[in-house]
């Protein structure tokens, strides 16, 4: 590249950033740390319902068919 091509190039990523900080929300209004961190620290073990189903109805299914727990076994 020659130097007209980097001081185009320049000028083009100058525009852009001019462009993109001049955004009414381009800075946070707020520190997010400390949100983060209360929601890292929180006890959150929340299991869907839909899951208790899936699980129920593979207990459902191995308990009417037996035969299927060496194939499920096979595919762990």
């Amino acid at each position: 590249m020659n130097t007209h091509d980097n001081e185009r190039l320049e000028q083009l990523l100058k525009q852009s950033l001019r462009a993109s900080s001049a955004h009414p929300r381009a800075d946070l209004q707020r520190d997010l740390w400390p949100a983060m961190q209360r929601r890292l620290e929180q006890d959150s073990l929340f299991v869907p319902w839909f899951d208790w189903a899936l699980l129920a109805a593979l207990v459902a299914g191995v308990a009417l068919f037996p035969g299927v727990i060496p194939v499920l076994l096979y595919h762990l």
